[in-house]
């Protein structure tokens, strides 16, 4: 007698694309391979459904590298670099100290009116701008506290391109409520980080351990609390950060693991446009 044929394809662990199993998570049915097996008290659970506990970190480390090809926080260290050269530039072209030159500031800083005119870069050059040490400090600090542990789940790619939607996300909003006000700095784009990390972890997917919420809850009330910070621009950020994430994961794509196609490359192009038209829209009358 003949064998049958077999009709049914292997399957292929959702988290490492190249590792046939016969294993699926009780809980969704995706199917797991070991290293992504956590042994729940009724069947084995994909890192996801168990909550993402310590044993599944590793994989889960793993696997997000695989997805956009992170490893050593590149991408948020060159983030830092970048802007903490912006910074010494600036300083150097100022009178002394460590105050930066008022007229570099004017030249590449966040202003309506000059946007207006056509200064579209103002936009996203004001995000690596900063108005003091202090200032800078504090946000590269938030920056490689939060972003690399972004990085780590979501790849370079794809971190990259959260940080860049939501810092003209950031300048959108900062346009909105103050179109007539010089603002500058890099939070916008890390309000977009901590946005993208509640999405996350919303979703049972832990980048910051479980903290997300009270974190974003934190920086909104400090932002309200203290006097001169862009509220505008710390809200248009974190709303940035926030449907960054989701738009990776539109059409069931899981926004960690599944692949950074031209689809999620073209979303996250899409929310930028958006912020670019508001920012139109907002600051039209000026010029």
């Amino acid at each position: 007698m003949a064998a049958p044929e077999q009709t049914q394809a292997a399957q292929t662990c959702y988290r490492h694309p190249g590792r046939e199993t016969a294993v699926s998570c009780s809980n969704c049915g995706r199917p797991i391979c070991p290293d992504c097996m956590v042994y729940a008290a009724v069947g084995i659970k994909c890192p996801e459904c168990a909550g993402q506990p310590t044993g599944a970190r590793s994989a889960t480390r793993r696997a997000g590298r695989a997805a956009g090809a992170a490893t050593g926080a590149v991408v948020t260290k060159t983030l830092i670099a970048i802007n903490i050269l912006v910074f010494l530039v600036s300083i150097a072209q100022g009178s002394g100290g460590l105050r930066p030159a008022d007229s570099f500031v004017v030249e590449w800083g966040l202003y309506g009116p000059l946007v207006a005119e056509g200064e579209w870069w103002r936009l996203l050059t004001g995000a690596f701008l900063h108005a003091s040490l202090i200032h800078i400090a504090f946000n590269m600090l938030m920056l490689w506290w939060f972003g690399q542990a972004l990085e780590a789940a979501l790849g370079r790619g794809r971190f990259l391109g959260i940080y860049l939607v939501s810092a003209l996300a950031g300048s959108a909003g900062a346009l909105l409520l103050t179109p007539d006000q010089l603002t500058v700095g890099a939070s916008g784009a890390v309000f977009g980080i901590l946005g993208a990390g509640l999405v996350l972890e919303r979703r049972q997917i832990y980048v910051f351990g479980g903290g997300a919420l009270f974190v974003v809850v934190l920086n909104v009330v400090f932002t309200f609390a203290v006097s001169n910070i862009s509220i505008g621009g710390h809200l248009g950020g974190l709303a940035g950060g926030m449907l960054a994430v989701l738009a990776l994961s539109a059409a069931g794509r899981h926004p960690v693991y599944g692949r950074l196609d031209p689809l999620s490359i073209l979303a996250l192009l899409g929310i930028a446009a958006a912020s670019v038209v508001v920012a139109y829209l907002r600051v039209r009358g000026y010029s």
